[in-house]
């Protein structure tokens, strides 16, 4: 850079810093700029029991203006603007920056107000809110700090109930050991509208649709002193109108049954409100319990509804069988919206005693009021189904030194494609590469392939399927793929083909179980003077054909189901094993080639091994926008039996480096252990059979859609164990040594928020990398060598 561009670049920098003090002299005298508001907690108050900052900054009623570096860049930007002009310039402006936050003293005494009324809230009627003002600094500029005395909290004494509807007596009791409240808590309301919540969804497990929370009040009694309280839980009747004097009438609340069950698999809304016919050619079509209405011929067998519908007839009402059905009916794949109504059925007969459920079990009081009313509902559940077919198509082109290369893929899906709501899918790619170089002997290379996959919403077992009926979205997914590769040096073959069983339990985990994953690589031609000049000898693996059959079985449990937007854990463990059914049926049917000591099968070694990983990560958020997220990996694969003496197969040994873990390295540059640094760095291939790593990022807000982030990450690959003799020593694992072998990396990154998917870019900086020689893998000079930059889509972990 010239001394001119210096200069500019000087001038710019100053500019910018200069806009932290300008921003003030467009301050009307009087006013003040609000430059900082900060919350000072109770510190006396036990950790346990603590009001944090973040809880109470939501109640703060004015906030300062964001900074960019340090300075009021926004409000600056938004002064700029001509207010008599309101051009796309100017526009742009005001758009972009922000308008001054001027100190509004009536918004400070609200949000002191807002604090004393959170705390009470949270049974801390003693406690004390205010605030200090500070404009010292600068004559046009104002901080507050919020101060906050917790003082010592109400607490729930003795806890009673006052039933209203004795028929809930016996119903609520029984269910007291999942109480929410106990006697010696703080008398926290949140905590108490939650148990009124817990009890309502409790009661519509067990037929009470219209039973809400508004049905529960509390009584506080606190003429005891001494900040104790005692709570009466009332369980109020139902209110089933008013009589002729106004007078209103109570009863037990209502027992509801699933009169018919509806199903609408081909609804269309706006069919229904303009097209007065439609209901004349409608059918409707029976099966067990379902009265199946549609137009024409059924284009979804009833098997299929059934199956994803838990709603029968006569059956009490239940609220978790309605949301399952929900999910259900999307998990199907085939319609794109669903929703379930219910509507009350009149009495199916006119003598009402018949309508009445009476108390089952001893009466403690024989006046009690222990029946209730037993009344029908109508399910209507109205499903519109997605488009059944599409088509896809994707062309890539790319380009590097050495070559041209184009590739396209065509696709196409059916999601009923057997009237069961089965998705087909099946794609075809093509691609071309030509390379420039002059001494290449063949400039051309050509790839084709086929992935076919079936998709059915069960389980397809040899037996019954009934005993899976409280499972959750069973599917079960057939796929096959093909791949032709011709490349200048080699030609191989890569087929695939996998039988896999999906599911999930009512809550938030995942599993999916693989007992058929075959793969075969069949290298049909490899020039020898290509392999003879390539120095990786794990490189070379990957170009020997070979043959894996196995079983693989995954489980995902996502905590961020659970607690949206708050603290979560996500937890992913994989494992899989191959060769072993086969090695069986080897060593019982066949003999090992001649020479060796091991088997083949279609003329192609079989591998035999195992390989598992499992990753544990954790969010914490220290504030609305703000969270620290952990994660910790570790991964270990081992071959034996047929492939005793080599590792486990190329593609699934572990790596180190890239977008989704060391981020100071780009991928497959780290490791394994401390292996000197490969010569040739144009195909990086560092793998190991064993990888640890740790990973903590703080996320935080930026601007609008950007995000930022600052991460360390340590870690590193390794072999578990001497194969052939071919492993550096330097790169097995051992207890008392691996920790000296950890590659440590801190960065900075920026993540790009638009709603559906997160775009990222990491900046990783090595601190420690165990690779270059000794004495010199502490990096204390900084280098463009020593970093990386990776991109990514969506969150590491």
């Amino acid at each position: 850079m010239g001394t001119r561009g210096v200069r500019t670049l000087a001038i710019a920098l100053l500019s910018l810093l200069g806009s932290a003090c300008s921003v003030t002299r467009h301050i009307p005298q009087g006013s003040y700029l609000l430059t900082k508001v900060s919350v000072e907690t109770d510190h006396e108050a036990p950790r346990s029991e603590r009001i944090t900052s973040s809880e109470l900054e939501k109640y703060i009623r004015q906030s300062p203006n964001k900074r960019f570096l340090g300075t009021y860049f926004y409000v600056w930007l938004y002064e700029q603007a001509d207010t008599a002009k309101h051009n796309r310039w100017n526009n742009w402006k005001r758009k972009i920056g922000e308008a001054p936050v001027l100190l509004d003293m009536n918004l400070t005494e609200r949000s002191v107000q807002n604090f004393k009324i959170y705390l009470d809230s949270k049974g801390f009627y003693a406690s004390e809110a205010s605030y200090e003002l500070d404009t010292t600094r600068h004559p046009r500029k104002a901080s507050i700090t919020y101060r906050i005395r917790q003082g010592a909290p109400y607490r729930i004494d003795t806890i009673a109930y006052d039933f209203r509807d004795q028929f809930l007596r016996p119903l609520i009791l029984a269910d007291t050991a999942h109480s929410l409240i106990h006697a010696g808590d703080i008398f926290d309301i949140t905590q108490l509208d939650a148990e009124r919540t817990r009890i309502a969804t409790y009661l519509k497990q067990r037929g009470y649709y219209n039973f809400s929370p508004s049905s529960i009040e509390y009584v506080a009694d606190t003429l005891g002193g001494g900040h104790r309280v005692g709570v009466t839980m009332v369980i109020k009747p139902y209110l089933a109108g008013y009589n002729a004097q106004g007078e209103p009438i109570f009863e037990n609340h209502k027992v509801y049954r699933i009169g018919r069950v509806n199903v609408y698999p081909e609804y269309d809304a706006a069919a229904v409100r303009v097209d007065s016919s439609l209901l004349e050619r409608l059918d409707t079509t029976l099966y067990e319990g379902l009265r199946i209405v549609y137009e024409g011929r059924p284009h979804l067998r009833p098997v299929v509804l059934r199956q994803a519908i838990p709603i029968y007839p006569n059956y009490l009402y239940n609220a978790s069988q309605v949301n399952r059905a929900y999910s259900d009916l999307i998990g199907l794949g085939y319609f794109k919206s669903a929703r379930i109504a219910f509507t009350e059925m009149p009495r199916l007969t006119a003598d009402s005693t018949q309508s009445y459920v009476s108390y089952i079990g001893a009466l403690a009081d024989s006046t009690s009021n222990r029946y209730t009313r037993e009344e029908y509902l109508a399910c209507h559940i109205l499903c519109t189904p997605a488009l059944k077919q599409s088509f896809k198509a994707d062309v890539e082109g790319s380009t590097t030194s050495s070559f041209y290369g184009l590739k396209a893929t065509v696709g196409y899906q059916n999601r009923n494609i057997f009237r069961g709501a089965e998705s087909f899918d099946v794609s075809v790619t093509a691609g071309y590469e030509f390379m420039k170089a002059p001494d290449a002997r063949k400039k051309t290379a050509k790839e084709f392939g086929v992935t076919t996959s079936l998709l059915f919403p069960r389980f397809l077992v040899p037996w019954s399927a009934s005993r899976f009926q409280n499972i959750n979205q069973p599917k079960t997914k057939l796929e096959v793929s093909v791949n032709y590769q011709d490349r200048p040096f080699y030609r191989r073959t890569l087929s695939s083909a996998s039988l896999s069983y999906l599911w999930s339990n009512k809550r938030y985990s995942s599993f999916a179980l693989r007992p058929i994953d075959i793969n075969v690589v069949d290298v049909s031609y490899l020039d020898a003077q290509f392999l003879e000049d390539t120095e990786n000898e794990y490189l070379k693996k990957s170009y020997e054909s070979q043959f894996i059959g196995g079983l693989n079985f995954s489980y995902t449990y996502n905590g961020q189901l659970k607690n949206l937007g708050g603290n979560s854990t996500l937890v992913r463990f994989n494992f899989e094993t191959a060769g072993n059914l086969i090695d069986g049926l080897e060593h019982l049917f066949s003999r090992p080639v001649s020479g060796t000591d091991y088997y083949h099968i279609f003329g192609l070694r079989y591998a035999q091994y195992f390989r598992t990983d499992l990753s544990v990560s954790r969010t914490v958020m220290l504030g609305d926008k703000v969270a620290l997220a952990g994660r910790l990996y570790g991964g270990v694969g081992m071959a034996y039996g047929n492939s005793k003496g080599v590792t486990i197969p190329f593609d699934r040994l572990f790596y180190a480096g890239g977008s989704g873990g060391m981020r100071g390295w780009t991928p497959r540059t780290l490791g394994p252990g401390s292996v000197p640094k490969p010569s040739d760095t144009s195909y990086p291939t560092q793998l190991g059979d064993m990888k640890l790593e740790a990973n903590l990022e703080l996320r935080f807000p930026i601007w609008g859609i950007f995000h930022g982030a600052t991460f360390f990450d340590l870690g590193n690959i390794w072999y578990v164990r001497q194969t052939d003799g071919s492993i550096p020593e330097a790169a097995l694992f051992h207890f008392d040594t691996f920790y000296k072998q950890l590659g440590f990396n801190t960065g900075l990154g920026l993540r790009l928020d638009i709603k559906f998917v997160v775009l990222r870019l990491d900046w990783g900086i090595q601190l420690h990398n165990p690779n270059n020689p000794a004495g010199e893998r502490w990096i204390h000079n900084f280098r463009w060598s020593n970093t990386a930059l990776n991109f990514g889509v969506g969150y590491p972990f």
